[in-house]
């Protein structure tokens, strides 16, 4: 490891590893259980959404008896239509402005539980899993003739569709997800293309007139479906590869995307997409990306460098962005994680200190990254792992908020990692934040 690499290490092993930082007792036995990811605040808005269904479906027969077919059949684009609205960019973005509008003077608490902004993908699931639900009820009334609606042409594609929604919600959920990721992908993006071209033959088979609800609803859907393949380009890109294992995606196509926003990137666009956090330099134009060795995919973006690449959409908030909700805050990376702590590094628009363990870090990312980001961060701690091992990361972070004052603690990482943190702090009564991994 180059000596200027500032590792601050003892010659204890295991003060080396974070074992001789004391950690804060845990909180109480009910805040503690609220800690707990079965309790965690995505799937609080899955629960938030059922209980707003169940509430309507209470409302509706204690007031006319059980819902007919088109108050099933509306109840049903209605969350589907959440579903697919709060995964649009521009809808994300509004969240994450909303949240981080709140100023630093407010209370500590308000702020910890603003900045789990990005757990919004649980109305995401919990709108697909209501709306797949109330179209099941409309297929068995539709089933049972209510209305005098039966016909074979309905019957045919409410039959499809519900089996295609069951298919979508089954291969969504986490067994499926994280085993074949690149699958659900594909399922999720040409099985909800065809549920809305079913959607539409289902709905005008069932309207009235011009003037039906659904058709109106169904048209907003598709319109923020279209809206970012309405911006899909191919767009020069220019890479530099400090090691086997990391490329350096250069960008400069007229956008300049704020700090910790993210990009998706495709050299197929129909097969699958990427999305990278946007490293903009400081008063420069352009962007940089930031790709590690984590798949088929990345590793051959890297041993196979394109001189063109598709962008779609617009650039993304992501997790980081809560950071402006604090007075300072600690960024915990390890390996590429690096990569989204980095915007936010340079633009230094909270104060914040750096934890980082990774690899020879000098001899994977190069010189010229890694003076770059200790020009800005003097007092980082890098963790050359090749030379001192694994540290306790819940530890190193807990010493590092303890010993700059900070508010709250960033973690990019892997899932366990990432969780061992987040869930070793918030215990502990520390604001931590680190992805979900719910898409």
């Amino acid at each position: 490891m180059t000596s200027s690499t500032p590792v601050r290490s003892t010659s204890a092993p295991d003060a080396r590893h974070g074992d001789d930082v004391e950690l804060p007792p845990l909180t109480s036995w009910p805040r503690r259980v609220l800690k707990h990811p079965r309790f965690m605040h995505y799937n609080r808005l899955v629960a938030c959404v059922i209980a707003a269904n169940l509430a309507f479906l209470a409302f509706a027969s204690h007031t006319g008896g059980l819902p007919g077919a088109r108050t099933l059949g509306h109840a049903a684009l209605v969350n589907l239509a959440l579903a697919v609205f709060v995964r649009q960019q521009y809808v994300i973005n509004v969240f994450f402005r909303l949240a981080t509008w709140a100023p630093v003077s407010w209370p500590l608490k308000v702020r910890w539980t603003l900045g789990k902004v990005y757990h919004f993908g649980g109305l995401h699931m919990g709108g697909a899993l209501s709306g797949t639900l109330w179209f099941l009820a409309l297929t068995v009334a539709l089933t049972a003739g209510d209305g005098g609606h039966r016909t074979a042409g309905l019957l045919t594609v409410s039959y499809a569709l519900i089996t295609l929604l069951a298919f979508i919600v089954a291969t969504a959920l986490p067994p499926f997800r994280s085993r074949f990721h690149d699958h659900f992908e594909k399922i999720h993006r040409f099985g909800g293309w065809t549920a809305l071209l079913l959607f539409w033959a289902h709905t005008l088979l069932l309207a009235r007139g011009p003037g039906e609800p659904g058709i109106w609803i169904l048209a907003l859907v598709t319109f923020s479906v279209a809206l970012p393949w309405l911006r899909l380009r191919k767009v020069d890109v220019h890479i530099e590869r400090p090691s086997s294992h990391v490329a350096l995606a250069r960008f400069d196509h007229g956008v300049t995307p704020f700090a910790g926003s993210s990009t998706a990137i495709s050299r197929s666009p129909l097969k699958e997409w990427h999305s990278f956090a946007n490293v903009p330099s400081p008063g420069l134009p352009g962007f940089r990306l930031t790709i590690s060795r984590a798949g088929d995919w990345t590793g051959s973006f890297i041993d196979d460098a394109p001189s063109r690449v598709w962008v779609k959409g617009i650039t993304t908030a992501g997790v980081a962005n809560i950071e402006t909700l604090f007075t300072k805050v600690i960024y915990v990376a390890t390996g590429s994680g690096i990569g989204p702590c980095l915007p936010h590094l340079l633009a230094a628009e909270v104060p914040s200190r750096l934890v980082w363990a990774t690899r020879d870090p000098y001899a994977t990312y190069g010189h010229e990254l890694m003076e770059e980001i200790l020009a800005v961060q003097p007092d980082a701690l890098v963790w050359d792992t090749s030379v001192h091992g694994k540290p306790d990361m819940v530890r190193l972070a807990h010493a590092a908020y303890r010993d700059f004052e900070a508010e709250a603690v960033i973690c990019i990482s892997n899932k366990k990692l990432t969780w061992q943190v987040v869930h070793g702090l918030e215990r502990r009564g520390i604001p931590a934040y680190g992805a979900i991994w719910d898409s």
